[in-house]
């Protein structure tokens, strides 16, 4: 299904359209304009500490949805003060009219309980206006040291029953976490949660990583690692962070190693004899397999959805531009016609679009296309913008941005897909390399 396909579904559910709209009354709904989304007004009330030992874990999981709310910039925050109703019981009944006084369009009631280190989190989401619950309730229940995970998990089922699309905030990113002067940089590879929280090292900084990928379960990364003076791939379970080489052929350098959707399968590029072109390997069996045979420099493959093609880069026309062939390999076909030169294209987890930078009169860009090469849509423009990786639900892209200077240093920024919400993510230190996991079982 299409992006536009999928943003009319929504609009027809939630009674969206093309022009302003100013509710005050029918079912809850984000306002769009034009593509511009009018950030929805939203309370979420304090989370309800039902057991004594569980009054400050309420607090925070309720700090963390609200932020994951209004961080996607589709909601807006009614603060507390300005609340006419005070919830002090999960089961008490609405005070629907409190609630539209101040503009509520949606309201999330939680209750927090914590009893022999077994956190539970319950939830509710209303539709203010029509005086209805979306829905009903649910239940998250784990350790109490997974409390951020439940706040996710509530906030993640908020945003799936108001957009109509999934969520994104249960997820987790791998990425080079870089430290020291420019010319003596040290890079790490590092995995967080979506928002930057439970930050952990992977590798020492030993030597030069690069490219980290998730797999589609999330339990592994693949990387390029320089351990051995050239680049090698290496396969890390992000649970015992054991590792091993998942190809290391003599005379050779394979980078930018990306999995297929079943798993099974990595596709990367293989430099041999000075020329460059795409493999698959098996990550059982290690057989290889090569998809492209030319005199050109063919690489940054990444899979469709389905696992049917392959989108990459390759400068066989004269200059750094994006084509689409065949899983299987064979003839390809060029999808970018723009001025500049493309690189690093991702293909959307919806299937629609494909991400890429672009680099043209001096700028970076984040942009997005559709699969054939129309409609592309630059997001971004800096010194440099680069790297672009997809939320699971198709929603937002994480990069790299790269500030100029001897000063300069790489953050992880993230975009919506129709150029809304720029923001850094606000890690302490310099970071590149984002590569986002799907959602978390």
């Amino acid at each position: 299904m299409t992006f536009t396909k999928a943003l009319a579904i929504v609009c027809a559910l939630f009674g969206l359209a093309a022009g302003p709209i100013f509710a005050q009354s029918g079912p809850l709904r984000i306002q769009i304009t034009e593509g511009v989304i009018e950030p929805l007004p939203i309370a979420v009330p304090e989370f309800i500490a039902e057991t004594g030992a569980a009054r400050a874990l309420a607090q925070q999981i309720t700090d963390v949805v609200l932020a994951d709310l209004t961080g996607s910039g589709l909601f807006r925050e009614i603060p507390a003060k300005a609340h006419l109703s005070r919830v002090t019981s999960f089961d008490a009944p609405v005070q629907y009219p409190d609630w539209r006084a101040i503009n509520a369009q949606g309201l999330v009631v939680g209750a927090v309980s914590l009893s022999g280190g077994q956190l539970r989190v319950k939830f509710r989401l209303y539709d203010v206006f029509s005086g209805q619950p979306m829905g009903d309730g649910l239940q998250f229940s784990g350790t109490k040291d997974s409390w951020r995970r439940m706040a996710h998990k509530v906030a993640d089922a908020a945003y799936a029953r108001i957009t109509g699309e999934g969520g994104y905030f249960d997820s987790r990113v791998v990425f080079v976490a870089e430290s020291g002067p420019k010319n003596q940089r040290v890079k790490r590879l590092a995995l967080m949660d979506y928002d930057g929280a439970n930050l952990r090292y992977l590798t020492d900084g030993s030597a030069l990583v690069l490219a980290p990928r998730f797999s589609p379960t999330g339990d592994s990364v693949l990387y390029t690692s320089y351990e051995t003076g050239f680049p090698r791939i290496y396969l890390m379970d992000t649970q015992s962070d054991r590792r091993r080489a998942l190809q290391d052929q003599p005379g050779t350098m394979a980078f930018a190693p990306r999995f297929a959707p079943d798993g099974r399968t990595v596709v990367f590029s293989l430099e041999r004899g000075g020329n460059t072109d795409i493999y698959t390997v098996d990550t059982g069996s290690g057989a290889l397999k090569r998809l492209t045979n030319a005199p050109s420099i063919e690489t940054a493959p990444s899979y469709s959805p389905d696992g049917s093609q392959i989108v990459f880069e390759s400068d066989r026309s004269g200059g750094q531009q994006l084509y689409i062939m065949s899983a299987a390999g064979g003839d390809a076909k060029r999808i970018s016609f723009g001025e500049g030169r493309y690189g690093t294209p991702v293909w959307s987890p919806r299937g629609d679009m494909i991400a890429f930078t672009k680099q043209n009169r001096g700028r970076f860009h984040i942009g997005v296309m559709r699969v054939d090469g129309s409609e592309e849509r630059l997001l971004t423009a800096a010194f440099l913008d680069e790297g672009p990786s997809w939320s699971p639900n198709g929603r937002v892209i994480m990069f790299t941005r790269e500030t100029s200077g001897s000063a300069g240093a790489s953050a992880l920024w993230s975009v919506d897909v129709t150029g809304r919400n720029l923001r850094p993510l606000g890690l302490a230190g310099a970071a590149s390399d984002p590569a986002w996991s799907p959602l978390l079982p």
